[in-house]
């Protein structure tokens, strides 16, 4: 079925090609198709996006996928069929990310990716974070945490991990894992999110308390759903017992981590992503040379650090314009 659907979509963007090329455009458009814009991570980057566009003269549609892969495919379709000059993508996953790119090839249309990455493809600039770097430095904030506290000894870690199959996720995991390994503290066990409901967080946190009668701390490689977490712990009895760490940030972490209810979160950019990815983008249809790789730093944030970064944290991490 999902095979026909490409069959029919990749006749149709040939015509639309053929209409995009033969046609002058002047509406000075980009799309952005991201993969959920109800996920704040996704809005921020929207924001950063637009942000950028409209300094530039550019009018931004945004397209979110609601995390499926046949809406992905149609809003795919209806961006080039908008005769956009550029597309920004946050897909699915890498797999997806491929798919798009060969429909925005086929319309001549230029595509930045911010972040989640891609298994192919051509793309004039990957706007990611260094999740390796970043996972590593929120690993080391919460192996020394357990160390003040003695729990290294006989304690262990447990994963709630995004999906494995996206090259963001296996960084992150690789990352932490390496921290967890340097401090030698257990890893009790990883569970994938699937859709990203604060349902599936408190069932996994819920699953690898009750597996792990040493379980010490809990790490999220998301943010938006730490509340299922928290009350994971609570519901278990363990409040005070099991520390939390989450990668990414909402704006309630300014004050969760300054008393203690999080240990700490790696903290992307994505207001930032999302203006680096359209400035790319622009700079590329105006015939500039850009750069095919861009990596960005990941905000180690803790108890100790937090008031220093606090600025960057409101514009860059959290999209608040002051």
């Amino acid at each position: 079925m999902l095979r026909n659907i490409l069959k029919i979509f990749t006749l149709l963007l040939f015509l639309c090609s053929f209409v995009y090329g033969a046609t002058a455009n002047s509406s000075k458009k980009l799309a952005y198709i991201v993969s959920d814009i109800n996920i704040p991570f996704w809005s921020i980057m929207a924001s950063g996006i637009k942000n950028e566009a409209k300094k530039q003269g550019f009018e931004v549609v945004v397209y979110s996928s609601n995390n499926n892969k046949k809406s992905e495919l149609k809003n795919t379709f209806l961006a080039i069929k908008d005769k956009v000059d550029g597309l920004v993508i946050s897909p699915i996953n890498s797999s997806t990310s491929k798919t798009i790119l060969g429909f925005a090839k086929k319309s001549n249309i230029p595509v930045v990716i911010s972040d989640i990455g891609t298994d192919g493809g051509e793309y004039v600039s990957f706007i990611s974070s260094n999740n390796t770097s970043g996972a590593y430095g929120i690993g080391k904030i919460l192996a020394a945490k357990m160390q003040e506290l003695g729990y290294d000894k006989d304690g262990s870690v447990g994963i709630i991990a995004i999906p494995q199959k996206r090259a963001n996720g296996k960084a992150r995991t690789n990352g932490f894992k390496k921290a967890m390994s340097e401090a030698n503290i257990a890893n009790a066990g990883l569970l994938q999110q699937v859709d990203f409901s604060l349902e599936e967080t408190y069932n996994h946190a819920t699953t690898l308390i009750k597996n792990n009668p040493n379980l010490k701390a809990l790490w999220l490689q998301g943010s938006d759903k730490y509340q299922g977490a928290l009350n994971a712990i609570k519901d278990m009895g363990k409040e005070g017992k099991i520390l939390l760490a989450c990668f990414d940030a909402e704006p309630e972490f300014l004050e969760m981590i300054p008393k203690g209810t999080l240990v700490g979160a790696a903290m992307q950019q994505p207001f930032f992503m999302g203006e680096k990815a359209v400035e790319s983008l622009i700079s590329h249809i105006n015939g500039k040379k850009v750069q095919k790789n861009q990596q960005l730093e990941v905000l180690a944030v803790s108890t100790d650090n937090i008031e220093k970064n606090l600025p960057l944290i409101k514009r860059n991490v959290l999209g608040i314009m002051e």
